[in-house]
């Protein structure tokens, strides 16, 4: 994951609840728990911490964002179109231009009932799937979402039955692109993958950034003492401690791998503050975390 020097750890925050929570940040349809906003958002921090418990799609009208992800970076700029799959990711804003862009939440379950009302199957792909998966940006994507435009300028809110033909109208417009291949994996998986293997993707996705349980439990559609109970069962170890461990050797290899700094290192690995890392840190290894940067040689 790369990411920048931060003056301060920030707040990870909710993207869909922030959307539907706020009325006055943005108009919004919504039918069930999808919700589709014209989204221009003011430029306040340079980086911005946040997760969502399902999935959204970004088509980007105006201006330029990078999403940072634990599996690479994705610069979006117009006309850019992507599937941000369920987890967390810190966005990188720039204050050159103002931004502008479509946003489109739905979860799991919406897109397998639109799935299985398809006539044709969707095509076998073993690609693999990342927390950013590009969108072919396709004609039939581009005029979906000038269409949508309407609805928003109407005085009136259009009728539910109408707007979840919209919603699920996106979602087949993107299966019906056999170019489109990880995220027809992606598709598939959701159809076929069982529970475990997605509690699994979680965790090894998103163990990086600063969640609470509950918000892991959330992101795998469990409650909290089901996704305890089902995470024991998968990982033989309780998830605060499995994430304790994990967060704190891959700060390891930052320091000794990446040449991160010490408060890089933290943030980058999901710790509360630079003081909470380094006591943790000095207890699993016997060795404070600025000792061993000062052992490892720079990388050159």
């Amino acid at each position: 994951m790369i990411l920048f020097l931060l003056p301060q750890f920030l707040l990870v925050f909710n993207f869909y609840e922030y959307i539907a929570d706020t009325p006055g940040s943005c108009h919004r349809l919504s039918c069930g728990d999808s919700l589709f906003t014209v989204y221009s958002c003011p430029i306040r921090d340079r980086f911005s911490d946040l997760w969502s418990h399902n999935n959204y799609i970004v088509y980007v009208a105006e201006g330029r964002k990078i999403w940072h992800t634990s599996q690479g970076t994705y610069d979006l700029q117009p006309g850019s179109c992507v599937f941000v799959r369920r987890g967390a990711a810190i966005i990188e804003q720039f204050t050159e231009t103002d931004f502008c862009f479509y946003l489109f939440f739905v979860s799991d379950e919406f897109i397998c009932e639109v799935l299985k009302t398809k006539s044709t199957a969707l095509p076998a792909s073993g690609k693999k799937y990342h927390p950013v998966i590009t969108i072919e940006s396709s004609e039939a994507v581009h005029s979906f979402f000038k269409s949508m435009l309407p609805y928003f300028n109407a005085r009136h809110i259009p009728d539910q039955s109408l707007l979840q033909l919209k919603f699920k109208e996106l979602i087949l417009i993107l299966a019906d692109n056999k170019d489109n291949k990880e995220l027809l994996s992606y598709f598939c998986a959701l159809l076929c993958t069982p529970q475990c293997v997605s509690l699994q993707t979680v965790m090894e996705d998103n163990f990086c950034f600063n969640l609470k349980l509950e918000d892991f439990a959330r992101l795998s559609y469990r409650s909290l003492s089901a996704f305890k109970r089902d995470f024991m069962q998968v990982y033989n170890t309780p998830p605060g401690k499995w994430l304790m461990k994990k967060r704190l050797y891959h700060a390891r290899n930052l320091l000794t791998i990446a040449g991160k700094s010490v408060s890089d290192a933290a943030f980058e690995s999901g710790f509360e503050s630079s003081a909470h890392f380094s006591r943790a840190f000095s207890k699993q290894f016997g060795i404070a975390p600025s000792s061993l940067k000062k052992q490892t040689p720079a990388l050159s």
